[in-house]
């Protein structure tokens, strides 16, 4: 991983540098002393994987840096301060700070800190691995069963494995929990059964599948019509139940495992930061506004949940 590192104190960039050098974490791209020195371009020519920038700077502050350059900054960003407001931090996470530290700097915290947005990071390029990995998802492909051991080997797999992450995200009995794992067992049947690239399958495929699974191949196409249109909105309001029980866990404590694990792999934080500000709002007003992205939600669900199986 290669780091780029923005204070004012000359003696934290030192330290980070040290304990980034000293721990093999990757090393030091570039150092800044204030906001204003440091731009997208700056960050692109350094490759930085992942920008260590403080909350507060002179002549530009973290949150103005940030917000200028993190929309077409595509590392990590870690922030570092000794503010405490809750305010100050929702916004930083909201304009896409992984995660923040509080100053002065705690050896293992950012050890912690750093291994965790490293985690993240190779999450992300393993959905991008699953992506072209998945295969027999086209029409044809998707409604057809495995092999019959690798079958049960997958679907026992996935199966548990899911249930552990609907318990982890907070949806255990929901509704839509039925159609999700039907989802997973069908991703899973078919992952790994030949050779070539695919790309993660339509919802439309997904939700198709599970639909005449569960009705059988000779249901009529009106029935598996309304059956689509109804796993849809259960699953949508499950994703939803799971999105609000992370953000009230944020809302309790920004450093909760499950919030800091979960919440920003299977939601955009952006629409976690709202969905906490609604639960803080006292009005009453019972209608989200927070956007749901189904797909990259049960993507996630996907390989966190073979990350389990392997694991365990």
């Amino acid at each position: 991983m290669r780091f780029f590192i923005t204070d004012d104190d000359p003696a934290v960039r030192r330290m980070l540098a040290q304990l980034i050098e000293d721990e093999d974490l990757g090393e030091v791209a570039g150092e800044a002393a204030d906001g204003a020195d440091v731009d997208a371009g700056l960050l692109a020519v350094t490759r930085t994987d992942i920008w260590l920038i403080d909350l507060l700077m002179p002549r530009r502050d973290g949150i103005e840096t940030v917000r200028e350059i993190a929309p077409s900054f595509p590392g990590k960003i870690i922030m570092l301060s000794q503010v405490e407001s809750k305010e100050m931090i929702g916004e930083a996470y909201a304009l896409g700070v992984e995660y923040y530290i509080t100053k002065p700097i705690n050896r293992l915290e950012v050890l912690s800190v750093i291994r965790k947005v490293e985690e993240r990071m190779r999450l992300a390029r393993s959905i991008q691995n699953i992506r072209q990995s998945l295969l027999g998802l086209d029409d044809g492909g998707l409604g057809k069963p495995a092999a019959p051991r690798e079958r049960d080997h997958g679907s026992a797999g996935i199966g548990a494995a899911g249930r552990y992450l609907f318990s982890e995200l907070g949806i255990t009995g929901e509704i839509g929990c039925k159609d999700l794992l039907a989802m997973l067992q069908i991703l899973a049947e078919h992952d790994d059964a030949a050779s070539g690239h695919r790309d993660f399958p339509q919802l439309r495929e997904l939700f198709r599948a599970a639909a005449v699974r569960k009705l059988g191949d000779k249901a009529d196409e009106a029935v598996v019509k309304k059956e689509i249109k109804a796993a849809e909105q259960r699953v949508r309001r499950t994703i939803h139940q799971a999105l609000s029980h992370l953000a009230s866990l944020g809302l309790t404590d920004y450093s909760n495992i499950k919030f800091e694990n979960y919440a920003s792999k299977f939601f955009d934080f952006t629409e976690v930061r709202k969905r906490m500000l609604e639960l803080e709002d006292e009005s009453g007003d019972t209608v989200s506004q927070v956007r749901i992205n189904v797909k990259k939600f049960i993507q996630v669900l996907y390989l966190e949940a073979k990350q389990h199986i392997r694991e365990h």
